[in-house]
């Protein structure tokens, strides 16, 4: 029997796997588990882990470290790659804000964590570490410890047993916030929903109206003349013109009393059904989409086809060819104006209007095959990993030891880049929302696994000598900034509930508080607030960790 104690105890590449499927599956089973409607979820993963590495299923440090590292990237990294097609967008509408409130989370937790110093005398390189370990933040731990070593000659063990020690609760106070604001407001996710949908359709970017025409003084004149007149983007699908549907152009001529299918912008709708003459209510049939006998159709049809990736309009001349219009473009759930220098992605959904022919003609020229989505891109995935490592290592700034981004925050980076921008260098940025979906789990499950494993050994002995104190602490340091600011954030500066916990996950750059948020929320919003603060955050803690430091020297 010594191979069975042997590959629980014992070590070898048998036993690590093991203990991190062990760790997993007992920690996943274990967040199924509801206390009063309340669950921690995936973060149970991190307390199996404490438990069985104190009873000894520990595994090799760099094989752990590796494991927690590479959890992480795979974590962050598609959480990027979702969001990035809408990042900036979503940052001009409130993103300034969010980086604000964080911004005072980041300093608020420093002033606690001094104003502890002062009560309580705990030495500053301590209290550096349960900083650290209360906002789940190991870059600024790392920085901490080299920066002291790099100044004082000497390694100061307290910082990492500080973090250990403060990390678990770090977590669940995390959490807790979200859940405590949650009650304590009154949050109605009904609300937030119609919040939500009523400041989506505000900031959508393409709207569909129906306009009677009635301008004389642009009376027969061409599409394309009108367009250059009023300089705004619009697309004219359909013209209705003494009872006929007809398929609109850039040469097509508009007349009194002509009923126009206009595709523009929201926020210029209003301007140009001034433009054009006064609007009508027309629904979907009435345009001929669902008129079996009418020559004109409208499809969506997905882009599939590789070698459409990174091409403009202008290039693929689909008018010219086949005689249809373009006139959404939907990318990441967003509609899009289609004008001639628009580059289109895999992924995306084109609203094709035409004849049943021509129309048929486009899709097999865009692909419009499900099947061919289902295939992984994993050289974008990797690439950008790389990119992303090597960005993360950069030193930024030096004081005294240099500040970078770190495995997380360049990979982040980078694919967020990547997923706004990766056409232009020709990569496949589509992802499936299952796929994308088992990779984040699988990236937040080894993180949390390797954490736990790590902590386990030491994390009883520090509570006995006295390092229950620091619990306390760290769960001060945790809570009371976020509660602050969640507080003025949400009655003063109106945030919804869902952004809300992505700016808590962010603030604190904690992967556990995000899949927690994810679940809760059902949506993207907590990931796009996660996104929008974490590289600024990243950057704050990792500084004010080592200037933090310099006051104990």
């Amino acid at each position: 029997m010594d191979w069975f104690y042997s590959l629980f105890f014992g070590g070898g590449i048998a036993h690590a796997v093991l203990t991190f499927a062990l760790v997993i599956t007992i920690g996943i089973l274990l967040g199924k588990i509801k206390i009063c409607g309340v669950s921690l979820g995936i973060t149970w993963i991190l307390f199996v882990g404490i438990l069985l590495s104190h009873c000894g299923m520990t595994v090799n440090n760099e094989v752990r470290h590796f494991v927690q590292e590479f959890g992480l990237i795979l974590f962050v990294f598609s959480i990027g790659l979702q969001v990035g097609p809408g990042f900036f967008s979503s940052f001009k509408h409130g993103g300034m804000t969010l980086v604000s409130c964080a911004t005072a989370i980041v300093l608020l937790g420093v002033l606690t964590a001094y104003v502890i110093h002062v009560a309580t005398g705990t030495p500053i390189p301590t209290m550096v570490g349960i900083l650290s370990g209360a906002v789940t933040n190991t870059p600024g731990l790392g920085a901490a410890q080299q920066a002291y070593a790099d100044a004082s000659g000497i390694q100061d063990t307290t910082i990492a047993m500080g973090y250990a020690v403060a990390y678990p609760l770090g977590v669940v106070g995390i959490i807790f916030t979200m859940i405590f604001i949650r009650y304590a407001l009154r949050v109605r996710f009904e609300k937030e929903d119609e919040d939500l949908a009523r400041l989506t359709n505000e900031h959508k970017l393409a709207e569909k109206v129906s306009v009677e025409f009635t301008n004389q003084m642009l009376d027969g004149r061409t599409v394309a003349y009108m367009r250059d007149l009023i300089n705004r983007q619009f697309v004219i699908s359909r013209i209705l013109h003494d009872g006929e549907i007809l398929m609109a152009d850039a040469d097509s001529r508009i007349h009194l009393g002509d009923r126009l299918c206009v595709i523009c912008q929201s926020e210029d709708s209003e301007a140009i059904v001034a433009f054009f003459g006064h609007g009508v209510e027309m629904d979907d049939e009435q345009w001929g989409n669902n008129t079996p006998h009418s020559e004109l159709i409208s499809r969506r049809i997905l882009i599939t086809k590789p070698s459409i990736n990174g091409k403009k309009f202008s290039d693929l001349r689909l008018r010219t060819k086949y005689g249809i219009t373009i006139t959404r473009v939907n990318r990441a759930g967003m509609d899009l104006i289609p004008y001639q220098g628009l580059e289109l992605q895999v992924g995306d959904r084109v609203m094709v209007v035409g004849n049943e022919k021509a129309v048929k003609q486009v899709a097999d020229v865009l692909g419009n095959s499900l099947k061919k989505l289902d295939h992984p891109n994993l050289v974008t995935i990797f690439v950008g990993i790389a990119l992303g490592v090597l960005l993360g290592s950069i030193p930024l700034l030096n004081v005294p030891q240099p500040v970078k981004l770190g495995l997380a925050g360049g990979p982040l980076i980078v694919a967020i880049l990547i997923g706004r921008f990766g056409t232009h260098f020709h990569l496949v940025t589509y992802t499936t929302v299952s796929a994308n979906l088992m990779l984040r789990e699988i990236g937040i499950a080894l993180f949390l696994a390797a954490v736990g494993i790590g902590a386990g050994s030491g994390f009883v002995d520090a509570i006995v000598d006295g390092g229950y104190r620091w619990i306390g602490y760290g769960f001060i340091i945790t809570v009371v900034p976020l509660l602050i600011v969640s507080v003025v954030a949400r009655l003063w500066l109106k945030m919804n509930y869902y952004t809300l916990m992505g700016l808590i996950a962010g603030s604190t750059t904690d992967p556990p508080a995000l899949a927690y948020a994810n679940a809760t929320a059902g949506n993207d919003m907590p990931a796009v607030g996660y996104s929008t603060v974490y590289p600024i955050v990243m950057f704050l803690r990792v500084l004010t960790a080592q200037i933090f430091i310099l006051f104990a020297l």
